[in-house]
């Protein structure tokens, strides 16, 4: 898709456009008041913009629409987005995928929602290892870095989305 046929769909398709990209609402909704966009740059920095913004009500509403790292019925699906994102993982060992299911079992019990993470371009051990190293953490900065992994997905899954590039510098 072009980002002028984005600007130019009906609400509800162009919705679930970006409920497929972030499941957060209120975020999807701001990205649609925005539009027209002239270019996938500028959508792009109205995503970042936006999202800087949302409250922790939308980041819990996000991370609903993720598959928990190391889910092996979604990633045995080869037309899932988590197959796509985290394909990786199937490779890995079951001592590795052990350790993900229980290790995201704790983490959620302990912060409330499940463990997200920009798994692209990442390995089984390497999640686990990050998995380890953020159970340390406390909820709210467990919040904020979630948020921080969230956006870089929403960014990447916007590229997917359309047909032109474009890469964010800060």
């Amino acid at each position: 898709m072009r980002v002028q046929a984005f600007n130019e769909m009906p609400e509800a398709e162009a919705l679930q456009q970006m409920i497929s990209c972030c499941h957060s609402h209120h975020w999807a909704q701001r990205m649609l008041e925005a539009r027209p966009y002239p270019d996938l740059v500028a959508l792009l920095r109205c995503a970042q913009s936006f999202w800087t913004t949302v409250g922790e009500a939308d980041l819990l509403e996000a991370f609903s629409g993720h598959a928990r790292i190391g889910d092996l019925s979604k990633l045995r699906d080869k037309f899932s987005r988590a197959h796509a994102e985290q394909g990786q993982v199937v490779k890995a060992d079951e001592t590795v995928l052990q350790s993900l299911l229980q290790l995201n079992q704790l983490y959620e019990a302990r912060y409330g929602f499940i463990f997200i993470v920009c798994a692209t371009g990442k390995s089984a051990s390497e999640m686990l290892e990050l998995l380890q190293q953020r159970l340390t953490s406390s909820r709210s900065t467990e919040l904020a870095t979630a948020k921080v992994e969230q956006a870089k997905i929403t960014a990447i899954r916007l590229n997917a989305l359309f047909e032109e590039k474009a890469v964010l510098t800060h």
